[in-house]
């Protein structure tokens, strides 16, 4: 009898143990993954989220003056698929490790080698790639879970915020596509088929070389006669280069032909634009 109480004692701790392992919870601080295209490229963030809870964060629960690893459990890391410049130094494709040291005014901001670092543990000072300061702003909005997300995205600009508690840290981020772009252009001018209206955009809105975009954007519209956008694209050239009598013409040309192909949006685009030009006349 003995020995078949302790059989079923022993199968009842065994079912326990099976049940409790079958038990999952949400982690209390989530991981978030971010791709963000940029310049020629994009960047990859993937960091863990911990939420305030009631306490005090920042010069309590993350220290002034210590290194921190930017987030919850293992440390927060970027990858580059294209090269950038932060901190004023340019940084190679790859992933790195963020890091940062708070402080009331300022944050120090420190790109590292470890990106298999568990968090703080493993860091060394000597596998640093980048080690600036930037501004800590105070914000009037508090936020629960600490963000890190892209803001202010530019062909080859952006922003890279911490947002936490009432503390707002911005990271700037450049990089250079005008050399790329420029050399895919001058590449393709070679073959049979060549990029006139990529070019004519290059040049206008990345190059500003404004005659070599007028250039390309006439032989565009000579090659395409009925793209209403690419005489609109021409006029707004013109009228940058104080031709705002060719940009009137070019402009009625666009309309015409955005009134054939009953496109509503051109239509009022040419209408805005030829008032703009009259009124400079």
């Amino acid at each position: 009898m003995k020995k078949n109480l302790t059989a079923f004692a022993c199968a009842g701790i065994l079912f326990i143990s099976v049940v409790s392992a079958q038990v999952s919870l949400p982690s209390p601080s989530t991981t978030q993954t971010v791709k963000q295209e940029f310049g020629m490229g994009s960047i990859e963030l993937v960091y863990s989220r911990p939420n305030i809870k009631n306490r005090t964060v920042f010069g309590d629960l993350v220290p002034y003056g210590k290194l921190w690893r930017t987030g919850a459990n293992g440390a927060t890391r970027l990858t580059f698929t294209t090269p950038v410049e932060i901190g004023s130094k340019k940084i190679d494709t790859g992933s790195y490790a963020l890091y940062t040291i708070p402080s009331e005014e300022s944050w120090e901001i420190i790109l590292n080698k470890g990106i298999s670092n568990g968090g703080t543990s493993g860091y060394k000072e000597s596998e640093d790639v980048v080690h600036f300061t930037v501004p800590a702003v105070k914000t009037i909005a508090r936020t629960e879970t600490f963000t890190i997300q892209f803001a202010n995205i530019k062909p080859e600009s952006c922003d890279l915020q911490l947002v936490w508690e009432k503390r707002l840290i911005t990271i700037p981020i450049i990089t250079n596509i005008k050399d790329k772009i420029r050399a895919q252009i001058d590449a393709a001018m070679l073959t049979d088929k060549k990029p006139y209206w990529q070019a004519a955009q290059f040049y206008f809105e990345y190059d500003k070389n404004l005659t070599r975009a007028l250039e390309n954007v006439t032989k565009a519209t000579e090659e395409n006669p009925k793209a209403y956008y690419m005489f609109l694209y021409k006029a707004k050239i013109e009228k940058e280069m104080g031709k705002n009598a060719a940009a009137m013409e070019t402009s009625k040309t666009s309309l015409a032909l955005a009134k054939e192909a009953k496109n509503d949006d051109y239509v009022r685009m040419n209408e805005k634009l030829q008032k703009e030009l009259k009124k400079t006349n």
